[in-house]
């Protein structure tokens, strides 16, 4: 059977402006690639039901939802996710021959038919703060850089989100950054180090789900020896990606028990891959976020209100 190149439900999408509600606390969006339209179906369910957070944090594709999050457009991340797959502008030669990397930033940042443009004023209203993820190839560590950092926000968001081994390093202030999940998926500890009382963490993997370890032989040859020679740090980062993202998982599980952290994740199992071309398998994970977020307003409003939900 032909693949559709554009989902067959793309007109059923919600089409709207949220409101200008801002709602105390932080969530955090963690990446995954097109895993992420996931994530838009959530946060549009927050948007519609006049939940904007102060402060939004994304990874990688969590930076790119957040981004249309912040600026109020319901249903935007999903029209270009669900729309634009298939267009080699967005992921493909095109897209690498422009961009030196599998996503066309410049044409997502750009003029897009068919999807309204980017609100731009209503992304840099101040009383909203947001923070794109990226890591230091030089130090391995993340850093957060948000709307007042000094550099322009598309290219931290384009630095978050490109990927390593077939993207090359985004230059910022001087220095190179990649994907801010080489170093760290989930930054709800950033949110508990500042302080806020709501933290939000949306998923993209269902509840329980851990990545398998590799055994590894400690000295033998791996892709992470492509950054060795210029990057060490960075490339011990990589390799030890899998452990450190399972630990995360196993702290914020704890968190969400004890009622500190609020946590979104898919209530079936994802069997989206993270460059996943069947547009139909995308939309049912749009949908299930649409779904879940909705299901899960009651149960948010609660754990705002101070009451223990988990």
């Amino acid at each position: 059977m032909k693949r559709t190149q554009i989902y067959s439900g793309i007109y059923q999408l919600p089409a709207a402006l949220a409101s200008d509600t801002i709602t105390e606390g932080c969530i955090i969006l963690e990446g995954g690639a097109f895993r992420g339209v996931y994530t838009s179906g959530v946060l549009d369910a927050l948007m519609e039901a006049d939940l904007n957070f102060q402060c939004t944090v994304g990874v990688s594709a969590g930076a790119m939802n957040g981004m249309n999050y912040v600026s109020g457009q319901i249903g935007r991340s999903g029209r270009i996710n669900l729309r634009y797959r298939h267009d080699s502008r967005y992921v493909g030669l095109h897209a690498v021959r422009r961009n030196h990397g599998l996503i066309g930033f410049d044409f997502v940042f750009g003029h897009m038919d068919s999807v309204p443009e980017f609100n731009r004023a209503r992304f840099d209203d101040p009383r909203r703060e947001f923070y794109a993820v990226v890591t230091n190839l030089q130090t391995a560590k993340p850093e957060f850089i948000g709307k007042d950092s000094g550099v322009s926000i598309f290219q931290a968001v384009r630095a978050s989100a490109s990927m390593p081994y077939i993207s090359q390093p985004v230059m910022l202030r001087g220095k190179p950054y990649l994907d801010g999940g080489c170093s760290v998926n989930i930054p709800y500890q950033w949110a508990l180090d500042r302080g806020y009382k709501h933290i939000v963490v949306i998923k993209t993997r269902q509840e329980g789900f851990r990545k398998p370890v590799k055994q590894r032989e400690l000295h033998g040859h791996s892709r992470e020896d492509l950054y060795r020679g210029s990057y060490p740090d960075f490339a011990d980062a990589l390799r030890q990606g899998d452990v450190r993202y399972n630990r995360e998982c196993d702290e914020l599980d704890a968190l969400a028990e004890s009622g500190r952290i609020f946590v979104i994740a898919p209530s079936q199992k994802v069997t989206v891959s993270r460059l996943e071309p069947d547009m139909e398998k995308l939309g049912r994970l749009y949908a299930l976020g649409l779904q879940d977020g909705r299901s899960e307003i009651a149960r948010l409003r609660a754990y705002l209100k101070g009451e223990h939900v988990s």
